[in-house]
């Protein structure tokens, strides 16, 4: 079965899962600020707060996108994201999102990208927030990002104004996703779209949101490992 023959949902419900997200990141926020007042836990650290905030939002956001494919629908919820059957060639995909982060770090240069203080800086500015955002960097934030934007967003777009118009579509939300993170600098959302556009195009070649996820697990690790060899924007006391 090809992607335009197994998207079987619509704009409506694009609307009704964008409409949720809000709700799920007030209803995360809300959860994490009491879990975390009622255990003391300390706020000196700032990424177990905003991590813990982040995917408990996206689990919000997922119960609710399970819920309308199995209630609206009937249809299973991995498969019908494309998470399904098995993956061939899992270290190529890895391989080739270093590759594509590469390309990118030289577009930046080139660019000439302003090297901002930007809120992710402040967020490293311990070595536990370093360590967490190191590991969620690599591992849940590429499955919840390529399951909502290559597995649920991209597949409609695609089937309805063409893989490239649907790819680069799916794209721009994506970056703009990441935009506060990066002081809203045009130059650093100009290369999270087209890094998106390229986790979009292998989902469309391969038919997989797990090879777009595993690319853009070795796309983040490439620039984490970068860091770290580099010495720059880590925490002053190692």
């Amino acid at each position: 079965m090809n992607e335009r023959e197994s998207v079987f949902w619509g704009f409506s419900d694009l609307a009704l899962f964008a409409a949720a997200f809000p709700a799920s990141l007030v209803a995360a926020g809300l959860l994490t600020g009491t879990l975390f007042g009622a255990f003391h836990a300390p706020l000196a650290a700032r990424a177990p707060h905003l991590l813990a905030a982040q995917f408990l939002a996206y689990l919000f956001w997922f119960a609710f996108l399970w819920l309308l494919l199995r209630i609206r629908y009937r249809q299973p919820f991995w498969a019908a994201l494309g998470w399904r059957g098995r993956l061939e060639n899992a270290s190529g995909h890895f391989l080739l999102g270093a590759v594509v982060a590469m390309a990118i770090g030289l577009l930046g240069v080139a660019l000439h990208t302003p090297d901002l203080e930007t809120p992710m800086k402040q967020l490293l500015s311990d070595r536990t927030s370093l360590v967490l955002v190191g590991i969620a960097a690599a591992t849940l934030g590429p499955f919840c990002e390529e399951s909502a934007f290559r597995g649920f967003i991209q597949p409609l777009l695609v089937r309805s104004f063409g893989p490239v118009p649907g790819i680069a579509l799916t794209a721009l939300p994506f970056s703009l996703l990441h935009g506060q993170q990066y002081s809203w600098s045009w130059r650093h959302i100009l290369l999270i779209t087209l890094a998106g556009s390229a986790f979009g195009w292998l989902r469309w070649r391969s038919g997989s949101t797990a090879a777009a996820a595993l690319m853009h697990a070795g796309y983040n690790s490439t620039f984490f490992i970068a860091m770290l060899i580099s010495g720059k924007d880590l925490p002053t006391k190692w």
